[in-house]
């Protein structure tokens, strides 16, 4: 793992605190969903759903990924999609890069960025495409609604095993603003903090 990225990792391990009661109980339950799939022995494949996948959902799929690794979960596989096609939008990435990943833009109308968590660890392809995209999995995932909109557009996701509403403040709101770097690191960190959660339960509770 990135050195600022570890750093950036145990902060996030400490906002714990901050998650809702109510957040807890809902991760909590997807937990019991992807260990019951782990003791199973089958894949778990986490799809983060947005409505332009340009934001939350982009955010939620890396900081997965890198959690899962910080875990040592290599069945773990984490995807994003949203219900329309926009692009990776860049304050997504400069935050995401603010808390250590290393990302390159290949350039493009809706550019292909791509990610690593670690000087030897494998590279993400991460750009905006549809939930139903070939580039995801078409059954047996986890899709978890990351906003409201995307929330109420799919009542119901073609294919997901378990379904979750854990919906995020679009930090699209502080755009052109003085506070746009500090409210998207603030999603950032509440994503990867919730998310850290998630697995943490996975991983304490299947050892």
């Amino acid at each position: 793992m990135f050195p600022l990225l570890s750093k950036f990792i145990h902060r996030a391990l400490k906002e714990e605190k901050k998650i809702s009661e109510g957040r807890k109980a809902d991760l909590a339950r997807l937990a019991d969903f992807i260990r019951a799939q782990r003791q199973e022995g089958h894949p778990v494949q986490l799809l983060f759903v947005c409505t332009q996948n340009s934001r939350r959902s982009q955010m939620a799929q890396i900081w997965a990924a890198a959690a899962a690794a910080w875990f040592d979960m290599g069945d773990t596989k984490t995807f994003s999609g949203g219900t329309e096609v926009s692009a990776f939008n860049p304050r997504a990435v400069e935050a995401l890069i603010r808390a250590g990943f290393h990302i390159h833009d290949f350039g493009g109308e809706n550019p292909r960025y791509r990610v690593t968590y670690a000087e030897e660890g494998p590279a993400m392809v991460c750009y905006s495409k549809r939930y139903d995209d070939p580039a995801n999995p078409m059954s047996g995932f986890v899709a978890i609604m990351v906003c409201s909109d995307a929330d109420q557009a799919c009542p119901f996701v073609p294919g997901a095993a378990f379904r979750l509403s854990l919906p995020y403040e679009d930090p699209k709101i502080a755009d052109g603003k003085a506070s746009e770097s500090a409210a998207y690191d603030k999603r950032s960190l509440q994503i990867a903090s919730e998310i850290l959660y998630l697995l943490g339960l996975v991983k304490g509770a299947s050892n």
